[in-house]
């Protein structure tokens, strides 16, 4: 018998034991964590955004590309197959390239030799024609050189001569006109002629006696009338003036040379009988510019060597200066 007051609990008595109540709310503690992480998840859950049912719209969208398109796998075969062929064509075609080419560069390497063995024939020939003309070409230029340094030296020598007396004037008298008297020409030797010779002459052909002496006075006064007045027109009348057009090429130290400074010092060089022209830059390379100026000058005052001797005097700007063209005028 078991004591009063004691009730039965399945196989344990009554109150249970303590460590069965400690397990028991134990597992309740658990439960109602579990039940407020679940709660959580759903509220979390239920404010974040997510797509559950993304599968249905990818299913719809294949279905309805598969009714537009046909079955995906049916057209990925026959793409697979379209892309093979286009493979195969580009290969067949590389072949062909590759045979073409070997073709070609066998002809050629066969031609070859003959081919650049003629081009190296005619490169030499050209270049001896090349030199020819060259050396011609310097011939020539040294000829027109001289050509023009005599022409010069003659000018100057002819412009510094007289003038040359016309020829003699033949004046025939009008009592005699079968008899031509010719008058000597200015000069003094011809002006004395021996008086034994007019003697002679007067006595060969002496027809009237004292007449002819009346008329070669009378003539010889004529000659020398006219003679006087020919000089005077002469001594009035100027002489011609040569003179030539230059082209000069002045060249600077670099390209930092004040070109408008260059050519005022240019400009500042004036002589009787120079006349500056018309002025230019012209580029010569690395941004350099020469000073191109014409000029006229009279052949008896100016002379190349001193303009040139002038220019070059102003060392801080000047390096060189050429004649570019030289024309008579």
């Amino acid at each position: 018998m078991e004591p009063s007051g004691v009730c039965s609990w399945g196989s344990s008595s009554w109150p249970p034991p303590l460590s069965g109540v400690g397990e028991l709310s134990n597992n309740t503690a658990f439960c109602c964590k579990q039940l407020r992480r679940r709660k959580m998840a759903v509220e979390f859950l239920a404010h974040e955004r997510i797509w559950f049912e993304k599968f249905k719209y990818d299913e719809a969208e294949r279905r309805y590309y598969e009714q537009m398109n046909g079955p995906v796998g049916g057209s990925s075969q026959q793409q697979q197959e379209n892309g093979a062929s286009t493979i195969l064509r580009d290969i067949a075609r590389a072949r062909e390239n590759i045979q073409k080419s070997l073709a070609g560069s066998a002809s050629t390497t066969s031609s070859g030799p003959g081919d650049q063995n003629e081009l190296l024939s005619r490169i030499s020939h050209l270049e001896a024609e090349n030199q020819n003309l060259r050396s011609v070409v310097a011939d020539l230029q040294m000829a027109i050189f001289k050509l023009e340094s005599r022409l010069n030296a003659l000018e100057k020598s002819t412009s510094h001569q007289p003038s040359p007396v016309p020829p003699t004037q033949k004046v025939e008298p009008f009592s005699v006109p079968s008899k031509k008297v010719e008058l000597p020409s200015a000069s003094p030797a011809k002006k004395a002629e021996p008086a034994a010779a007019e003697e002679d002459d007067d006595d060969d052909i002496d027809l009237f006696g004292s007449d002819d002496e009346e008329e070669d006075q009378e003539a010889a006064k004529v000659r020398e009338e006219r003679l006087r007045q020919y000089a005077e027109k002469k001594a009035k009348k100027p002489g011609l003036i040569a003179k030539s057009s230059i082209l000069l090429d002045v060249k600077p130290w670099d390209d930092e040379t004040d070109m408008a400074k260059m050519e005022e010092c240019v400009r500042s060089v004036q002589m009787d009988g120079l006349v500056w022209g018309a002025s230019k830059l012209v580029p010569v390379g690395y941004g350099i510019k020469k000073l191109q100026i014409q000029c006229v000058v009279e052949d008896d005052k100016v002379g190349t060597d001193i303009l040139e001797e002038e220019i070059t005097k102003f060392e801080d700007y000047v390096q060189s200066v050429d004649i570019a063209a030289f024309n008579k005028i």
